[in-house]
């Protein structure tokens, strides 16, 4: 059962009450009226169409447009047959109308099914109604609308507020049993599994030979089994958790450094980055040997990186205006071809937008792979 479903069947309620006191309302002054039959038909009416709304409003289609346009088409109906039971000049000076309060049912069932802007609409309209039926907008008519426009808000922002709250609990309740399944899952695989790959991995390198490359990738599995192990699933709707997108990249010739926190970022641009880091790693696998590592980093290259890797080795890198100071390649092969770029942006750097269209020919860095002698760094 949703949240939702207590506000539908108070709906039901209300509407149950509100029918009751009309008919306590006509029983008591139809006499006065001069076609009290008509008003015993409306409430006869109104009483079919709240059971209807009634079992309606147990089914999946209470959201359906048709019935919340036909339920307004009901209520607007009888709100107008109002002029002919009780007369349109008794009504311009205040007299209640055939439906009375019955009338908030259809604003209400908007605002649970379509939101707060929908019920202000259904609000208005019904006011518009009201006004014709009286045939003056005076301040019956102003106050009944204002009634209507706060309740229908009110109802449509608790609903709002009822549907994104069951959401969240979902996704809890999911995250929940994700986490106590990875929990079972990593005793068995800590138990037995990765003692066996650790066991496999050291024999292999004692050995040599062909068991050293059997020790390698059992290595290799293993690093990515204790990394599957140890992120937690921390996605919510429509986001998700960099570390356990990339953690099964790390392995004997990668090492993953990511922070203890989850790293939640909206789900298309950590599947993005992912696919970048993935790409990465194949450029370095291809362009710095198979002797090469490589750490996946979060965050920018700072100039701390570059030394630790002119201190390792040669690095690919290019020139970056006077002073003979180096800068790492942006993308592509690890050696990519030189290219000047200027210190400050002025004229130069506006002359060459020209040169490119209105394009910035220097733009912002993306991520890039800094590699050296068996060692390459992923930065985004």
């Amino acid at each position: 059962m949703g949240l939702e479903t207590p506000l539908w069947r108070a709906l039901a309620v209300f509407r149950v009450a509100s029918w009751a006191y009309a008919v306590v309302l006509m029983a008591r002054g139809f006499r006065t009226y001069p076609h009290p039959m008509i008003g015993w038909t409306v409430l006869a009416v109104m009483a079919a169409w709240t059971i209807a709304a009634i079992l309606w409003s147990t089914t999946a289609s209470r959201r359906a447009w048709t019935l919340l346009v036909a339920d307004f088409a009901v209520t607007a109906g009888c709100l107008l047959a109002s002029m002919w039971v009780i007369g349109q000049e008794r009504l311009a000076f205040g007299a209640d109308t055939v439906p009375m309060a019955w009338v908030a049912g259809p604003v209400v069932a908007w605002g649970l099914a379509r939101g707060r802007l929908q019920a202000a609409l259904a609000a208005l309209a019904m006011g518009t109604v009201d006004a014709v039926t009286r045939g003056v907008a005076n301040a019956v008519v102003l106050n009944d609308t204002v009634l209507l426009l706060m309740a229908g808000m009110i109802v449509g922002h608790a609903a709002r507020l009822a549907a994104v709250s069951e959401a969240n609990i979902q996704r809890v309740a999911e995250l929940e049993a994700a986490n106590r399944e990875r929990e079972r899952i990593a005793r068995g695989i800590h138990d037995s599994v990765l003692q066996v790959l650790t066991l496999v991995h050291r024999r292999g390198v004692e050995l040599g030979g062909d068991a050293a490359e059997l020790g390698r990738l059992a290595g290799e599995q293993e690093a990515a089994l204790r990394s599957l192990v140890a992120t937690e699933f921390s996605t919510v709707d429509g986001e998700a958790d960099l570390r356990a997108l990339v953690n099964p990249y790390a392995g004997d010739a990668v090492t993953v450094a990511a922070p203890a926190t989850p790293v939640v970022l909206p789900g298309g641009v950590a599947g993005e980055v992912a696919a970048a880091v993935a790409s990465a790693l194949d450029n370095v696998r291809a362009h710095a040997g198979p002797g090469a590592r490589l750490r996946a980093d979060r965050g920018r290259a700072g100039r701390g990186d570059r030394d630790r890797a002119r201190r390792r080795g040669r690095h690919g890198s290019r020139p970056a205006g006077r002073g003979g100071r180096r800068r790492p390649a942006r993308r592509g092969p690890v050696h990519p071809r030189p290219r000047p770029r200027p210190r400050r942006r002025g004229d130069h750097h506006q002359r060459a937008r020209r040169r490119h269209g209105g394009r910035d020919p220097y733009p912002a860095p993306e991520p890039r792979v800094v590699a050296c002698r068996g060692w390459a760094t992923v930065c985004g």
